[in-house]
């Protein structure tokens, strides 16, 4: 009998489910993420589980696959102890309060643990080889939203609050024309989510449709405004994360999500932007992109296998 994990990543736009044996991703399932409350969220996320489940050979004697456990990486913050969502954005609507352990286990009949979406992902990212070598790193999440995590030595930082890294409500230089999770459109994620950088071009091309797919897609042919919108919001980035970089003495900073995809456009400026500005002058701090597949999957599985103290819910 092989023993499997199962792990959920909770989007904005997507939820991502997979079955994790041996620290690879073997099987995986999405759905579009409801927007109609949590209980829907957990709702639909129970069904990929149920799904994921009857395409393996789950409990199916000699040679088969048994799931021992549930790992979610979710939007907000989140007590690992209870699983519940203390803290979020409009991001995602009807999800504060949301007690999703407890929620899921009802469902699933499996253990579960939660933590935040983005340091799941980077729990997974500490075992990049692309940040052998670096001892501090704050991870970058661009998607949907913007979010952050510290790791140190390969552990990620909670901090008293559980807040650790979170980076979307840095104040920037200029306001955004979308606006973040909040409400607000002078912190991060107003330019630097995929939205917000899609909102930022309709507004200098007049075009009304435009995501950020299309944005891209426009980039590539040689589209002048989709550049220069798609720089500016590097540029932004860099020099917002400055300030941390130089205060929390990081030694990398990675970048994953969605409009990281947008690949070197976006992060060449932001490297531009931080070595200008970080201190002392002439550092250096290397901007990355992760190299582990399903991250955010495999990260959430990696919750389950090793909880955080009183963040393993029973069935």
């Amino acid at each position: 009998m092989t023993d499997a994990l199962i792990g959920l990543d909770i989007g904005g736009t997507t939820i991502a489910a997979g079955v994790v044996i041996d620290g690879r991703v073997t099987a995986r399932r999405t759905a579009p993420t409801p927007r109609t409350g949590g209980h829907d969220v957990v709702r639909r996320a129970a069904e990929l589980v149920e799904a994921l489940r009857g395409d393996t050979p789950v409990e199916a004697g000699v040679g088969g696959i048994r799931v021992g456990a549930i790992g979610v990486g979710a939007p907000g913050t989140v007590d690992p102890a209870t699983g519940v969502v203390t803290s979020c954005t409009d991001v995602l609507p009807g999800w504060l309060d949301t007690p999703i352990a407890e929620l899921l286990t009802a469902r699933a009949g499996l253990p579960v643990s939660v933590d935040n979406d983005v340091r799941a992902a980077a729990l997974a990212h500490t075992h990049d080889p692309v940040l052998a070598g670096h001892r501090r790193v704050l991870h970058v999440s661009l998607g949907t939203g913007v979010g952050g995590a510290l790791s140190c030595d390969g552990r990620i930082l909670r901090g008293t609050a559980g807040t650790a890294g979170e980076i979307a409500h840095l104040l920037v230089p200029e306001p955004g024309e979308h606006p973040c999770g909040c409400g607000r459109r002078d912190h991060l994620e107003a330019v630097a989510a995929g939205p917000a950088i899609a909102a930022a071009y309709r507004a200098r091309a007049g075009a009304g449709e435009a995501d950020l797919v299309e944005v891209a897609a426009r980039l590539r042919d040689g589209d002048r405004a989709a550049a220069e919108v798609v720089e500016h919001a590097g540029l932004l980035l860099g020099r917002t994360l400055s300030g941390l970089v130089t205060a929390l003495d990081v030694d990398a900073v990675l970048v994953a999500g969605g409009a990281a995809g947008i690949g070197s456009p976006l992060l060449d400026p932001l490297s531009r932007a931080l070595h200008a500005e970080t201190r002392p002058p002439g550092r250096v701090t290397p901007v990355l992109r992760p190299t582990v597949p399903d991250a955010p999957v495999l990260g959430a599985a990696l919750l389950a296998a090793h909880p955080l103290p009183g963040g393993h819910r029973e069935p």
